[in-house]
């Protein structure tokens, strides 16, 4: 298999082919100019993708509400086809104003100069300092910014109250380590033959991905090693990586998770824990509140994920707003882009199954009427995501070496042979996805 065939599979192939001679001829707006973001007409061409549609629906509609001489347009693109579909248009010359985008694929077109250097505007911006720092860091190329945090999609730990009241768990003191992990789902799992202490998506890569790796952030270790264009793998002597794959493998031995855990590529994701048949439950807000009844949100409490021996880390997932080369409203797509950061508009995210990206968005009032969704913006800096142009490669595909690698030592016992394997696939693929 070829460089090019390798990256075509995650629509990194798109974005490279189509790219490299058409994205930086295109003209960037001046951001800099006077007014710029301020008073302008006509309609502003959003796209949006499909997976976070119900976030940004309920902005636009606010915004199109509040204004007469300024009317956004907006287009889902589903998300396997965003990357390949945006290298298009920009290779037609034919872009969005806005482009809603998966904050880990921001890399991918900022990195082919195909997105406006925001800096001036977003530097000038009040709040400025409360911004997400992880969306912020997919955003960033030599110190430059070329997208802004929306909305955000962050993997925590919920758990059910009842049962860990039940089986005399502590949350705040219990779920601050793997030994206090292991300690709760036991205690968790005694309690009956039906009720299970941990449950994970356990066939799904990007579910794997989400809310596996955050153990290992926690603990200020990393999978990956390296800036953008010299990056490597870094597993095979990875202590934390290693303790990571022992405790889900210790959990799996001793019956802690549901069998059907196994086969899960997410279609039943979270089903047993809205239940109330599930003590632990790592996942996002989406899943674990809002698709949950009244009565099992009311027992819901949270923490964000921990390291080996303590720490703190959070899935830094959702969608970033960048403006495009070439966009022909460029002004009236910030002035809908600050419109959005508001905390008016930020504070009601969470209706559509999302979170704040503005950390003095968590007020009184939004506690008391989305306490679930705190956790994250209490320590917005624990939020992170890899910046490679690799992700995709390396995580969400069927064939990832991560989900290779826990499936290898998590259900088949092996974990010298997958962290092994897993360092050998990272270093390839990593080789192959660099500029």
């Amino acid at each position: 298999m070829n460089r090019r065939d390798m990256l075509k599979i995650a629509g990194l192939g798109a974005a490279g082919a189509l790219l490299p001679a058409c994205g930086a001829t295109l003209p960037e707006p001046d951001v800099s100019v006077a007014g710029f973001g301020e008073g302008a007409s006509g309609t502003v061409r959003l796209w949006c993708r499909s997976a976070t549609r119900t976030g940004v629906e309920v902005v636009v509609q606010r915004f199109n509400q509040a204004h007469d001489r300024l009317r956004v347009e907006l287009t889902p693109v589903l998300d396997s086809q965003y990357v390949t579909k945006l290298a298009t248009a920009i290779r037609g010359r034919r872009v969005p104003d806005v482009v809603d985008i998966d904050d880990i694929n921001s890399m991918l077109f900022l990195y082919r100069d195909a997105l406006t250097d925001i800096t001036p505007v977003v530097d000038a911006l009040p709040y400025r300092s409360k911004l997400s720092p992880g969306h912020l860091r997919l955003a960033t190329r030599d110190g430059r910014l070329y997208a802004v945090p929306f909305l955000a999609d962050n993997s925590a730990l919920f758990y059910n109250r009842e049962l860990l009241d039940r089986a005399g768990v502590d949350p705040e003191r219990s779920l601050s380590s793997f030994d206090g992990y292991l300690d709760a789902a036991r205690r968790v799992r005694a309690l009956g033959p039906e009720i299970y202490g941990w449950s994970i998506a356990g066939n799904s890569p990007g579910v794997l991905g989400f809310v596996v790796q955050p153990h290992i952030w926690a603990a200020d270790a990393r999978t990956i090693a390296g800036d953008v264009g010299a990056q490597t793998g870094d597993v095979a002597g990875n202590a934390v990586v290693r303790r990571t794959l022992e405790l889900y493998r210790t959990m799996w031995q001793e019956g802690l998770l549901p069998k059907p855990n196994f086969a899960d590529a997410a279609t039943a994701w979270g089903s047993d824990f809205r239940a109330g048949t599930v003590g632990l439950f790592p996942a996002n807000y989406a899943v674990a509140v809002l698709s949950a009844d009244d009565k099992m949100r009311a027992r819901t409490g949270v923490v964000l994920m921990a390291g080996p021996d303590g720490g703190q880390a959070f899935f830094d997932g959702g969608d970033n707003f960048a403006i495009p080369r070439g966009a022909q409203n460029p002004s009236g797509a910030w002035e809908f882009i600050r419109f959005a950061l508001d905390p008016a508009q930020q504070a009601v995210l969470p209706t559509g199954g999302y979170t704040p990206v503005r950390s003095d968005v968590a007020t009184a009032d939004f506690r008391r009427k989305f306490p679930q969704a705190v956790a994250p913006l209490d320590r917005l800096g624990r939020g992170y995501a890899p910046p490679t142009l690799a992700y995709n490669l390396l995580y969400n595909q069927p064939d990832s070496p991560f989900i290779a690698m826990f499936r290898r030592a998590v259900f088949d016992g092996d974990v010298d042979g997958a962290l092994k394997a897993g360092q050998v696939s990272f270093d390839r693929i990593l080789k192959l996805a660099q500029l």
